[in-house]
């Protein structure tokens, strides 16, 4: 069977081994490429891919996904390969899972699960970790009733980690009661998370969310610009809970710089409803650094998912500047680009270079978001002379007999808050 060379990029010293399905109902090369995103999955999981199998239908069957023909095929290949199971490209439902299982005699898991898994190993925080209990309790509570064999067969191992899988098909009730339970966690995080939030506004300190596609660079950027010191990997999903870090922009402005969990094609809707609340830190930010991996043959998709995936959580309507990362991996950046966004900068955030240039370009952007102050501060207000240097970028300030004159670019808010702009100016 012909792997198109997927294999090489795997680790074949693992315990657990899978065999990829994929159905193409459009265009075949697309679901390889597809089946070769979800064995990086496997990968980062820590299973080892041993071959991959496409069938071309109008529609996955409803009940077995596959065709009964192929099925028996793909039963052969998993007793010849000795294979722990298989894992499907898309999400499966009850029936077909079951089917599936019974028609293979193995393990058979779908994306989703394999996803869930990975967040359930990777997050670190209480609350990410509440996060992904919960949004594996609304997938499973879903498919526990006829599930049957197919569940007993999952047994250890991918596609079982995680906090709140251990007796999921004896009571519904009982799940739906702790999701109850992590919901309300998980609010009280959210207003705690509020409430630091009001406080940064107040503070008028810029906020930029990075997001991105997984495995894009968004960690190795933040660890690059603010020794954030955050695991970064050439895996997907490396890293899950969001980080906040201060960095200084040229002008000498501090700026926060928000990392989020990464997006994917084919992202479970329980997990991005799970993950709502902290998405939701992109929403209120100022603006939106969206870093793409310039290195990746699939990269216009990408963008594609990182922009549908906002619309989804409505984060819509603020200003987004796109880095095209990785272009030491790359012959021709000048060519990447994105109609999408008000700037795009080349940059790489593993060797520095075009870094600079980004800093500015964030600069530029939250300047044009800002209006122009030219006042003088009676000595009495120092500490406000200091919070318009810290709340913008400062331009000049002269301390004369008068008083303290400024001359600074700053928001608005913060204008209007300490009584430095005019009523002319707020248009």
């Amino acid at each position: 069977m012909d792997n198109n060379n997927i294999l090489d990029r795997f680790d074949v010293t693992k315990s657990e081994r899978y065999i990829l399905v994929g159905v193409a109902t459009r265009d075949t090369e697309e679901t390889r490429d597809s089946l070769t995103e979800l064995g990086e999955l496997i990968d980062t999981a820590g299973g080892e891919v041993l071959d991959y199998v496409v069938q071309n239908l109008k529609n996955p069957e409803p009940g077995t996904y596959i065709g009964k023909g192929k099925a028996e095929e793909l039963r052969e290949l998993v007793d010849e390969l000795d294979a722990t199971g298989v894992v499907c490209d898309d999400e499966l439902s009850p029936a077909q899972i079951r089917n599936l299982s019974d028609l293979l005699d193995c393990k058979v898991i779908d994306r989703t699960i394999l996803i869930l898994d990975i967040f359930a190993a990777h997050a670190t925080t209480s609350e990410g970790k509440l996060q992904v209990e919960m949004a594996q309790l609304k997938y499973r509570s879903s498919r526990l009733l006829g599930m049957g064999r197919a569940m007993s067969r999952l047994g250890g191992g991918i596609g079982t980690r995680g906090p709140g899988e251990s007796k999921l098909e004896t009571d519904r009730r009982l799940i739906q009661k702790r999701i109850g339970t992590l919901k309300t966690s998980i609010d009280e995080m959210q207003k705690i998370r509020e409430t630091t939030r009001k406080k940064r506004e107040a503070n008028t300190i810029p906020v930029v969310a990075i997001v991105g596609y997984t495995n894009a660079g968004k960690s190795t950027l933040l660890n690059y610009l603010t020794d954030a010191n955050i695991l970064s990997e050439d895996k997907l999903f490396a890293t899950l809970d969001p980080t906040t870090r201060k960095c200084k922009l040229p002008s000498g402005e501090e700026i926060l710089l928000t990392d989020t969990v990464g997006f994917i094609n084919k992202l479970p809707h329980n997990l991005i409803d799970a993950f709502k609340s902290t998405l939701e830190e992109a929403a209120h930010a100022d603006l939106i650094l969206h870093i793409a991996d310039s290195s990746d043959k699939n990269i216009d998709m990408h963008l594609d998912v990182v922009y549908q995936t906002l619309h989804d959580l409505k984060i819509t309507g603020k200003p987004v500047i796109t880095a095209f990362n990785k272009i030491d991996k790359v012959e021709d950046a000048v060519s990447l680009t994105d109609n999408k966004a008000e700037t795009v900068v080349r940059m790489s955030a593993k060797t520095g270079e075009g870094v600079d240039k980004l800093l500015e370009v964030i600069q530029d952007e939250l300047n044009s978001m800002r209006v122009l102050v030219d006042c003088v501060l009676p000595y009495t207000r120092t500490g406000d002379a200091e919070v318009i240097r810290k709340g913008g970028q400062l331009i000049s300030m002269d301390y004369e007999g008068d008083g303290i004159h400024i001359k600074a670019y700053i928001p608005k808010a913060l204008g209007q808050k300490l009584g430095v702009i005019e009523k002319d100016n707020l248009d």
